[in-house]
């Protein structure tokens, strides 16, 4: 098999298991029991991890909250902010996010409208980027609160979070960001992003499922009311247990991404090229999506001019690729078109012909060849039309 879906989910670094398993067995100890030396010795190992990550995007060690991933931080930073600003009588209602952002924010916008605010989502580009002079219009009424993803999740467009972040600190508002797929594959600056609050994810970035982390800005200071009652963990913003064995985890999942992360991505821009180069060559028509230079190292968002994407997999089981990026699954597990890939233009039909291809550190030369062999195979008309009949 080969795996080119690492937007999706990204393998454990080794060095990541390595450093997570004793945490596991004979160094158990709960970092709050600071009684005893176990307790206190995890509670170290979590300090240490926080500096990791803290150091990963320009921050204070103080400023990073675990959570259980950036969906919850997403959350955490959203609903607690709003609430945090209704609780205390300020009058501002509009949060402000873009049409291509990750459901985990689109949803967590306009759910807040039942609670009194106004959830605005605005547009981007045919190349997927938000213009600012978009957000400056739309910043133009009083707004609580602005949230931008750094790196799309299916196109890999990189947004420019400073001058965004500028529009937004002018205005008055909070400014946070989703940079679960951003964090390791581009260089993250909170102070110069201006950002107030920023979600990672450690699957994202070679570490393991269920653990995350909020940045929380303490100079000045961004409040928040906790979406949990409970011990009072995590400055009372996140309470529970800490997880010992996956925080030590993404700590070194971000010691290696500051370590070895430019030279992933310039291997990842070189193979990323070569693959839409053998590409182009072999399927004419071939359309890339997105900023063609602004766009994380190893994406690839391809629509194909005469295949489903569904028929290109079918025909190519080789290949580990999703078309859930392309597509949209509903609750009654009803298909739709992506909504990333409709708000930049596309039609249903486009998007159903799009695949997203997303290279990592594991990623070799040989797997961009028989990936390109593979693929230029399946996304002959005959090819599509064989796998689907062989399927039935």
């Amino acid at each position: 098999m080969i795996y080119l879906d690492n937007h999706a989910t990204t393998p454990c670094d080794p060095r990541v298991v390595q450093a997570m398993l004793p945490w596991f067995t004979t160094r158990f100890g709960n970092a709050g029991s600071v009684e005893h030396a176990l307790g206190r010795e995890a509670a170290e190992a979590v300090d240490e991890a926080r500096g990791h990550v803290a150091r990963l995007i320009g921050a204070a060690e103080s400023e990073i909250i675990f959570t259980s991933g950036a969906t919850e931080s997403n959350n955490l930073a959203i609903k607690g902010a709003a609430r945090f600003a209704q609780a205390l009588g300020n009058g501002r209602r509009r949060i402000v996010a873009l049409a291509t952002e990750h459901h985990a924010v689109l949803d967590c916008v306009t759910d807040l409208a039942g609670e009194g605010f106004e959830p605005v989502i605005l547009p981007v580009g045919r190349d997927g980027l938000l213009d600012p002079a978009t957000l400056a219009e739309a910043l133009q009424v009083p707004t609580l609160l602005v949230s931008v993803m750094a790196v799309n999740n299916e196109i890999g467009v990189i947004q420019d979070l400073p001058a965004l972040g500028a529009l937004v600190k002018e205005a008055g508002a909070v400014f946070h960001v989703d940079a679960a797929q951003a964090a390791g594959r581009v260089p993250l600056d909170v102070a110069a992003a201006r950002a107030d609050l920023v979600s990672l994810s450690a699957h994202k970035m070679y570490g393991p499922k269920g653990i995350g982390a909020l940045y929380v800005r303490r100079r000045p200071r961004t409040r928040l009311l906790p979406l949990m009652s409970g011990g009072g963990q995590e400055r009372g913003l996140r309470p529970g247990t800490l997880p010992v064995p996956m925080i030590v985890a993404m700590g070194e999942a971000a010691r290696l991404a500051a370590s070895d992360g430019a030279a992933d991505a310039e291997r990842l821009r070189r193979l990323a090229g070569q693959l839409l180069e053998r590409l182009r060559a072999a399927v004419p028509g071939l359309v890339l999506n997105g900023h063609a230079d602004l766009r994380v190292a190893g994406n690839l968002n391809l629509t194909f001019p005469d295949r489903a994407a569904a028929d290109i997999l079918l025909a190519a089981p080789e290949l580990c690729l999703s078309t859930s990026s392309a597509c949209t699954t509903a609750a009654d597990g009803a298909v739709g078109p992506s909504h990333v890939l409709t708000a930049i233009g596309l039609s249903p039909a486009e998007a159903r012909r799009s695949l997203r291809i997303g290279m990592g550190r594991f990623t070799s030369d040989q797997d961009v060849e028989a990936a390109a062999a593979l693929l230029a195979t399946a996304a002959q008309p005959l090819a599509g039309m064989a796998a689907r009949s062989a399927a039935e």
